[in-house]
């Protein structure tokens, strides 16, 4: 037993107070750090990309020229192809995410959601040149095959609709880039949406199902808006996911600086694949310049579209306190 009489140790409150304000200098420090770094690397992009802007300013954006041997460049398919793309590996990845994240919360066994969760977060320890070779070499010709053809025969005259699939049917273009961004996505969608699933009290969900609500509706009712910053956190860090990758699209995007048509078939380019294509290669005139405006764009893109996820999500708050 420890005596009556021992002393009782008293804290140093100056060594105290001197390690808190190393504690917040550090802290400011590391942020100082952050945006600092992020004010150098936006100024070197713009500072890279100036000739191109006083070329041709915003007009870059909407020009679908790009001819390295003219001199003549435009961003617009390189855009294009950057969107839609992940566009489509949205529409893809966050169904088949929540799919996943609901199974491994509400329905699997309780012997398979650990090993089914550490498989899909395999996932996204896979290379992305793998996912873009296995894109070009096996994907894209079942694509073609099992997928462009028979729509292409089913809606080959019906206007506009038909205009979607048409193109050679080689299986390389806008949807396989899409998709093989989509599968590449999945895991990091997955993985948060299943942990913020599991951060809603049980009670919220026993009370419900105790009211008799079905699975469904305890997941729409009660789950999804308690985690709602979460689940669009998910989705847009998939998001960022999709507009950054490089390898795997330039893999089957199929690298053509041209828009020909708004086939989902039809060959494109992307911003990382011209950036990955041509950057070493580029001379430093406004070659150069046109690809480090690309950057540029790209940057501003994903500046958007966080700010776009802090608004909708300020907007949800502010919802929930109407309602309430």
């Amino acid at each position: 037993m420890t005596s009556m009489n021992t002393p009782v140790p008293v804290p140093n409150r100056n060594l105290s107070g001197l390690m808190d304000r190393l504690f917040g200098w550090s802290a400011l420090g590391a942020v100082i750090l952050t945006l600092s770094m992020l004010t150098g690397i936006l100024f070197s992009l713009f500072v890279g990309a100036w000739p191109a802007i006083s070329q041709y300013g915003l007009g870059f954006l909407t020009r679908s020229v790009w001819d390295p041997v003219q001199n003549e460049f435009g961003g617009l398919v390189m855009i294009y192809g950057t969107l839609i793309t992940s566009i489509i590996a949205l529409l893809i990845a966050v169904p088949v995410s929540f799919g996943i994240a609901l199974f491994l919360t509400e329905l699997s066994p309780a012997w398979l959601k650990r090993p089914l969760g550490i498989a899909i977060e395999l996932l996204a320890a896979i290379p992305s040149i793998v996912y873009g070779m296995w894109g070009l070499l096996i994907f894209s010709p079942i694509l073609s095959t099992y997928v462009q053809l028979p729509l292409q025969h089913l809606f080959g005259g019906v206007p506009f609709i038909g205009a979607l699939f048409a193109g050679p049917p080689v299986g390389i273009g806008i949807l396989a880039a899409g998709i093989i961004l989509a599968i590449m996505i999945i895991p990091f969608i997955a993985s948060v949406m299943r942990d913020v699933f599991e951060v809603t009290p049980p009670l919220l969900k026993e009370s419900a199902y105790g009211l008799g609500s079905t699975t469904w509706e305890v997941v729409y009712q009660v789950v999804l808006p308690y985690t709602k910053a979460g689940v669009v956190g998910g989705i847009m860090l998939g998001l960022g996911r999709a507009l950054g990758e490089t390898m795997a699209v330039t893999f089957v995007i199929g690298n053509m600086n041209q828009l020909n048509s708004i086939s989902v078939f039809e060959p494109a380019n992307s911003i990382t694949s011209a950036l990955a294509n041509e950057f070493a290669e580029a001379s430093n005139g406004l070659h150069q310049a046109s690809l480090i405006y690309l950057g540029l764009v790209l940057f501003f893109i994903t500046f958007v579209v966080l700010s776009l996820s802090k608004l909708l999500l300020a907007q949800m708050r502010k919802n929930e306190g109407t309602k309430s």
